[in-house]
């Protein structure tokens, strides 16, 4: 039986973490998460940008690839918001013949998903938290997802 690698993709503040977070401890899986990886980038000294937030995904991308050889599950967490940025869990999945499910992630209750954004921490220095207006420019350039992916919508 292959690993497997699920990808919990939406735009920020709908609750992806925290969902991998429980989902890869009641399976024994590998968390690994984009805001992590790209946090200890930035803190190196490097500047913001897209090149930072393609190197991240590349740098988890390299280590699901090492874990799913290993025969462990992983499970990713990143808004996925473009074509290229899913083609890097296939890549990861094709390369070790591991399972992929993507999973979508959002909040219908736009004001709930506001408020749930304003109200968080999570601790990161260099990346930050995004603003409402980032995630409404966020949501007007997301891919639109093709058949491969579980929607989860939360009704708040």
């Amino acid at each position: 039986m292959s690993a497997r690698l699920v990808a919990v993709s939406g735009l920020p503040g709908v609750g992806k973490t925290s969902v991998a977070e429980i989902i890869a401890a009641r399976t024994r899986s590998v968390h690994l998460s984009i805001d992590a990886v790209e946090e200890a980038i930035l803190a190196c000294g490097l500047p913001s940008g897209w090149q930072v937030g393609v190197s991240a995904y590349e740098a988890v991308r390299a280590m699901a690839e090492q874990n799913l050889r290993l025969g462990h599950d992983v499970i990713v967490d990143a808004v996925n918001d473009s074509e290229e940025a899913r083609q890097t869990w296939r890549t990861a999945a094709s390369r070790t013949d591991a399972c992929i499910e993507f999973v979508y992630l959002m909040i219908s209750d736009a004001r709930e998903h506001e408020r749930r954004l304003s109200g968080r921490d999570r601790g990161l220095v260099f990346v930050g938290e995004p603003t409402w207006t980032d995630v409404e420019r966020r949501r007007a350039d997301y891919a639109a997802w093709s058949g491969e992916v579980l929607e989860f919508r939360f009704n708040v």
